[in-house]
């Protein structure tokens, strides 16, 4: 696996806590946006799409039955001859979910870290992005046999807790084959049963496995959620190394592979390209949004998560 010596993301093949609590006071590039799309239904420190009687005024608008008569704008009314009402924002709260693979998959990479450790950097980021901004975070990681679940709650220690545990799943990985897909299965599960209405969800994987079981968790929480699915992905698995011969191994098995072959790199770079299409297409839908990261990618501090 390269390494960079100057990287603005954690690198290597593992992660400590103290990595993930420091990425608290890393600055980002580019603030974020203040016209972010926001659902919730408690009150909170954000304004919300959903409009109704509160503190920041959002527009006039002909006086419907069942309008406060409280809200008429009476200059308005009289300036149209037409009674006019006063709509207001609301503030809201958007509790935040960060759901980490953490599994046998994730432990791969070619460039820079392990798609394993690109997921608990971008965990990290989001959590303290978003405790930053007033939410509640919490989460849940997915490791090979178990996962744990955080409650959201808006307090440092908190998050601290959830980064901890995610530290520990990443460096339970090694060598040792196992087959995620029941505990993937189960994790999702229960963070639908987790979440309710109006919550963000962060997805950080690599959606190996049966797209048709995660189309199946991904649109039951969009149902009443925001999910944005975080594709972490390897440039090794999008196209071949350069023409000759390597040998693969997985820890127990060796194999020779020649990788000057055309059709070979054709068909190879067209399969991933296959898949990412398919998983983009069953994240096309108006509660969710599909975000790709490469293990090689360094632009981290400029993504906002809020």
């Amino acid at each position: 696996m390269n390494a960079a010596g100057d990287s603005s993301v954690l690198t290597g093949a593992y992660v400590g806590l103290d990595q993930l609590l420091a990425l608290r006071h890393k600055p980002l590039s580019h603030p974020p946006a203040t016209s972010s799309k926001v659902v919730g239904n408690r009150a909170g420190l954000k304004l919300s799409k959903i409009k109704g009687r509160g503190v920041d005024f959002s527009e006039v608008r002909a006086y419907q039955p069942g309008d406060d008569i409280r809200s008429i704008d009476w200059r308005v009314t009289a300036r149209k001859n037409k009674p006019h009402t006063k709509v207001f924002r609301e503030e809201r709260e958007r509790p935040t979910l960060i759901v980490v693979d953490q599994t046998q998959n994730m432990f791969f990479g070619s460039r820079i870290r392990l798609k394993s450790v690109a997921a608990a950097d971008i965990a990290a980021r989001i959590a303290w992005q978003n405790l930053a901004a007033g939410d509640r975070v919490g989460g849940i990681i997915i490791g090979n046999q178990e996962q744990t679940v955080h409650r959201p709650y808006r307090t440092t220690k908190s998050v601290a807790r959830f980064l901890n545990d995610v530290a520990n799943f990443n460096q339970r990985l090694d060598r040792t084959q196992h087959d995620p897909a029941n505990s993937i299965n189960e994790g999702m599960l229960r963070i639908r049963r987790l979440t309710h209405t109006n919550y963000r969800i962060f997805i950080l994987s690599d959606f190996s496995g049966d797209l048709q079981t995660w189309q199946e968790h991904l649109h039951q929480l969009a149902r009443h959620n925001q999910v944005v699915a975080v594709h972490i992905h390897d440039p090794l698995e999008e196209q071949l190394p350069p023409a000759d011969h390597y040998t693969v191994t997985d820890g127990a098995d060796r194999l020779q592979l020649y990788t000057g072959d055309r059709g070979l790199r054709e068909r190879y770079q067209a399969r991933f390209a296959s898949r990412t299409q398919q998983l983009m297409g069953l994240c096309a839908h108006e509660a969710m949004r599909y975000i790709g990261i490469q293990t090689s990618d360094q632009h981290l501090d400029q993504l906002a998560w809020v």
